[in-house]
């Protein structure tokens, strides 16, 4: 196993400390809060760190390839069902991003029943460093309405956009 891919199953094993001082915050701002934030951001930057790795030292693997989104999204995915459960993010719009995630999941497994390989887009990228830091925010400052809407705007418009430019690009994939 690589380097590389080792930083991003750390990042998968930071999820459950990460959930678990989340819980003992109970959504209120303090100390475990503050710890769960602290956690999320580390986890958040083994993203940059094991594609800097995997790209400077020739690291990049098929394992690191499945494993590194998969990483992202149950990262993130951890964060919002969090915060729905505390009413700050609606769960509509945690389906309307765990719809984008299967979609483009499915379409890359399409096309690599074709022998073709659909690369993370720079939409993409853009889409999770959005949502990484939108959700850092919301975790950060919690309880004022008006940042958390912005947050969720910024994240659906970046999911949304993101997930409609895969298929705008990969469409031939689907026939």
């Amino acid at each position: 196993m690589t380097t590389a891919s080792k930083i991003t199953l750390v990042r998968v094993l930071m999820i459950p400390l990460y959930m678990a001082l989340m819980y003992l915050s109970d959504g209120k701002s303090g100390l475990w809060l503050w710890l769960a934030l602290g956690v999320f951001i580390a986890a958040s930057l083994t993203d940059f760190v094991d594609g800097q790795i995997a790209r400077k030292c020739n690291q990049v693997s098929d394992f690191g390839k499945f494993l590194d989104p998969l990483a992202d999204k149950l990262l993130v995915i951890a964060a919002m069902c969090m915060l729905c459960q505390w009413d700050v993010m609606p769960a509509w719009a945690l389906m309307i991003v765990l719809t984008r995630e299967f979609a483009v999941t499915g379409l890359r497994l399409i096309a690599v029943g074709k022998h073709k390989v659909i690369a993370a887009g720079w939409s993409g990228k853009v889409k999770t460093a959005c949502t990484m830091v939108g959700l850092c925010v919301m975790m950060a400052i919690p309880g004022i309405p008006v940042v958390n809407w912005v947050v969720i705007g910024i994240i659906l418009v970046t999911t949304v956009y993101s997930g409609v430019e895969y298929f705008i690009q990969n469409w031939q994939c689907l026939w």
